[in-house]
């Protein structure tokens, strides 16, 4: 059985990381999306164990001490984990997996997958990115500073990416995504042990 794809996807905070994820994993049911760990406060709309698993700051520890994480990091005095058994589990089976996830927690995921496929969303400006956070209406105004700020940090890492996809039109994110999905999936890298036989000469 071929080892599914892990495909990575961050971005700045406001980028439109989740949203692009609910629609890719709308058009293709099959892409299993990776839930991360979390000790911040859940917002009014989300749900725990579907958006994140909420953890006390204590919870969080122990599962360190467990090596249950692929990753883990501190975002804006919050701690995000990504649980490693989920991740690997689903791989093995064939399964490809998406893992949304901030710019740190992304780079350090890339140190233990070099394999995986990493993707950075970007706003289509300064100005948009700022409304779209605002917009959420769930931060301070020295948060949404900060979160600018650190946006501007974070787009200094896009080299260490393998593609770039700016968010201007959902729709045609999640075609280029899956664009990219079926070509990785045609690297040569991926594919010398499938045919081998080829080289050999046997029969299929």
């Amino acid at each position: 059985m071929d080892k599914g794809l892990l495909i990575v996807l961050s971005g700045p905070s406001g980028a439109g990381k989740g949203t692009v994820c609910d629609a890719l994993t709308l058009e293709n049911p099959e892409i299993s999306l990776s839930v991360s760990c979390t000790t911040r406060k859940k917002r009014a709309s989300e749900v725990d164990g579907v958006d994140y698993f909420f953890k006390s700051g204590e919870e969080f520890d122990e599962l360190i001490k467990q090596g249950a994480f692929l990753e883990y990091a501190d975002v804006f005095s919050n701690r995000y984990g990504t649980p490693r058994s989920f991740v690997e589990e689903k791989l093995a089976q064939g399964k490809d997996v998406l893992l949304e996830i901030d710019v740190q927690g992304a780079l350090n995921v890339k140190k233990n997958f070099p394999d995986g496929v990493f993707l950075f969303l970007v706003p289509p400006s300064m100005d948009e990115l700022e409304r779209r956070i605002r917009k959420r209406a769930t931060e301070t105004e020295e948060q949404i500073q900060n979160r600018l700020g650190k946006a501007r940090g974070e787009l200094e890492k896009m080299q260490y990416y393998d593609y770039v996809i700016m968010n201007d039109d959902i729709n045609s994110v999640v075609r280029k995504i899956l664009c990219i999905m079926e070509a990785e999936k045609l690297k040569v890298s991926r594919n010398l042990k499938r045919y081998e036989y080829l080289r050999r000469g046997d029969d299929k």
